[in-house]
């Protein structure tokens, strides 16, 4: 009887929880959501980011080789790919997941995180299998040069281990964050980045394993996230959690979430692709120093990119909910107060890289030919990038409501669509300069088609049935919405 009182008092409290997270993306003010929700997203995604960036500084300053820079640059695309196959099904989960809880449909959650984590698993160990067989075959295809080739097998040999658990770390913190622990989902990234950032030093520095070192720390930082993130779900007073019978593979579940996911899983891909096209272009007009300089220009753009999808990710379960619900004027509030923030951020990454690139180079590399020509780079393509912000904000707006194939395009466009021609025209006529000038010219571009997508799709959104009313919105909220 005991026993009984204590799970019906635990179902209560679990309910009254739920309600209240609910409730909050409801009711809550706008701009007091998307700062709950986006800050610890923004710290968790920076700290994630400080991953590569920390390896790519540690291994430049330990290893006097300036063959290991350009080595790791040619790993990147690899790493890509390994992502796009995680977020096909974490970044498809979590959008369904917070559809179905505006929908008030609890059990379709439940089932979507069991099929979820045992697709992430297989297709883990499919794609890890699979870069072990082929592993020299790729590296090349991805731009590797005799010189590059062994620092790029080292290291991913060695982090390969890790793949699936990063798969698991990256996924299922936007689940944890979209189901109401935006907090948990920061501490997440937070432990297994200072623990990166002890580790990669301590290897490289202190043990001297050369750049199989900081591969370890990085698996090692991996397994203590993936630990502490799955174990958020295998408690029972989680909002939502692993159910016994929800783990068997469903075409019904899968479905939709393989449609909304793979938006990310093309942007990653498309991504690796194009790098595979970057560098091979950059080999044959700049050597190994000009694809040693894309390093630097990836790692220092990837800081004000992941803010941005940390904004994205905290905008993304505030829209999934009220989209889901109905609740139209709260879903252009968001979008609006996102796109603001994300151009100040990618605004101050376009200003800072175009003052001093020498600076941001030097973190990197210590070969003055290598600096220079990161210069160079950084100074080319960092003209536009301001824009990026307001295009990756649109294309996750598409995502957030489940329109996949809308957000696959937009992610199409400035990565294949525009890159391709850029880089087919421009290296042949200007050599390596027309390489770093197709970046600002297809951001400008797809910049274009997102915002003209955007405000077709809202004009749409507006002949829906009308937003329910929502009497708790400020009056800077309505504001906002009226324009």
């Amino acid at each position: 009887m005991k026993s009984e009182n204590t799970i019906s008092q635990n179902k209560k409290s679990a309910n009254t929880n739920e309600n209240s997270r609910i409730k909050e993306l409801a009711t809550g003010t706008i701009w007091k959501l998307l700062l709950r929700y986006s800050l610890p997203a923004v710290v968790g995604t920076v700290v994630m980011a400080l991953y590569n960036i920390i390896d790519s500084v540690v291994i430049g300053h330990a290893i006097n080789d300036p063959n290991v820079v350009a080595g790791i640059a040619i790993t990147f695309p690899v790493m890509n790919l390994a992502t796009a196959l995680g977020m096909l099904i974490g970044a498809g989960a979590a959008t369904r997941v917070s559809i179905v809880m505006g929908q008030r449909d609890h059990q379709a959650a439940e089932r979507i995180l069991g099929n979820s984590v045992v697709l992430t698993v297989i297709i883990g160990i499919i794609y890890v299998t699979v870069f072990a067989i082929f592993l020299d075959k790729i590296l090349y295809l991805f731009g590797a040069s005799p010189n590059t080739l062994p620092y790029a097998r080292e290291f991913l040999m060695w982090v390969m281990p890790g793949m699936v658990l990063m798969n698991l770390t990256f996924s299922y913190n936007n689940v944890m964050r979209a189901t109401g622990y935006p907090g948990k989902a920061m501490y997440t990234n937070l432990i297994g980045a200072g623990l990166n950032m002890i580790l990669a030093p301590t290897f490289l520095f202190g043990l001297h394993l050369g750049i199989r070192g900081a591969a370890i720390a990085t698996d090692i930082s991996m397994a203590v996230t993936a630990t502490f993130v799955m174990s958020h779900f295998f408690k029972k007073d989680s909002l939502l959690h692993f159910v016994k019978g929800t783990f068997r593979p469903t075409w019904k579940v899968i479905k939709p979430i393989i449609y909304i996911g793979m938006a990310p899983f093309l942007i990653n891909v498309a991504g690796s692709a194009i790098n595979a096209i970057i560098n091979n272009s950059l080999l044959e007009y700049g050597g190994d120093n000009a694809i040693a300089a894309v390093v630097v220009f990836n790692r220092y753009v990837t800081v004000f990119v992941f803010i941005v999808i940390g904004i994205c990710q905290g905008m993304q379960p505030i829209l999934g909910y009220n989209y889901g619900a109905g609740q139209y004027n709260r879903l252009f509030a968001t979008l609006r107060l996102a796109a603001i923030c994300a151009v100040c951020f990618t605004t101050i990454g376009s200003i800072v890289g175009a003052i001093n690139p020498g600076m941001i180079a030097r973190m990197f590399m210590q070969d003055p030919a290598q600096i220079l020509c990161a210069e160079n780079c950084l100074k080319i393509t960092t003209l536009t990038f301001w824009m990026v912000g307001f295009q990756i904000v649109a294309t996750n707006f598409f995502q957030s409501l489940g329109m996949a194939g809308k957000a696959v395009f937009l992610s199409l466009t400035r990565q294949v669509i525009f890159m391709v021609p850029m880089l087919l025209i421009l290296p042949p006529k200007f050599g390596l300069d027309g390489v770093w000038a197709a970046f600002p010219i297809c951001d400008f571009v797809a910049t274009l088609v997102a915002t003209g997508m955007l405000i077709y799709q809202i004009r749409l959104i507006r002949r829906m049935k009308p937003a329910i009313p929502d009497t708790n919105m400020t009056p800077s909220d309505s504001s906002s919405q009226s324009n």
